[in-house]
């Protein structure tokens, strides 16, 4: 059962303005920016996030890693965005919506992370929160999930920030940096948002 057709969640998402930032969909022309911000934010990145490939921050990984996003907003099941600073264009991070899933159930897994040098700022909370008409408007979920490491600490005060709630603990949920691993589930339904 479709709610929305593709075309015009592209249109209505393809640029979001927050508070001194902007978001849009990837595209090729952001390779040089992405890999840089990815490489020098390497060591604070890779303890929480999948293990990178040895090819990770290549221009034929990155073609690929764009590839997927627009065949996943093409059909409906996941959105990405590329997170910008408004004073000089700087690219600062990403957000993504993602496994979304319609039916009876109209939920999505939201993932994200931020470029070292841009962190502790308060970058992560404001996109999270520039993006959430996109989800509860444009997409109409119903409910966005997210999970945490127990000891990323500032991951769940951003959740936390935005109106999300601690549900609960799964046990070796995801494959992080080469090892299953416990996080902590948090969700935010659109009438808790909402309201």
């Amino acid at each position: 059962m479709a709610f929305l057709r593709p075309s015009f969640i592209e249109e209505a998402s393809a640029f979001i303005r927050g508070d001194g930032l902007s978001l849009r969909p990837p595209a090729m022309t952001d390779f040089e920016a992405w890999a840089h911000v990815r490489r020098i934010s390497r060591d604070a990145l890779v303890p929480f996030e999948p293990q990178w490939a040895s090819d990770e921050l290549s221009r034929s990984a990155f073609r690929e890693r764009v590839r997927l996003y627009q065949r996943n907003r093409r059909d409906g099941t996941g959105y990405a965005f590329f997170i910008f600073r408004d004073d000089d264009r700087s690219l600062i991070g990403a957000l993504t919506f993602s496994n979304v899933r319609r039916g009876i159930t109209q939920a999505a897994s939201l993932g994200y992370w931020m470029g070292q040098p841009y962190t502790r700022q308060g970058n992560m909370q404001r996109a999270l929160a520039a993006v959430l008409p996109f989800a509860f408007e444009d997409l109409r979920l119903h409910r966005l999930e997210a999970a945490c490491l127990p000891h990323n600490h500032a991951s769940q005060r951003v959740l936390e920030a935005n109106g999300f709630v601690r549900e609960g603990l799964a046990r070796r949920y995801l494959r992080i940096n080469g090892l299953w691993q416990d996080h902590v589930l948090f969700a935010l339904i659109e009438e808790d948002w909402a309201a």
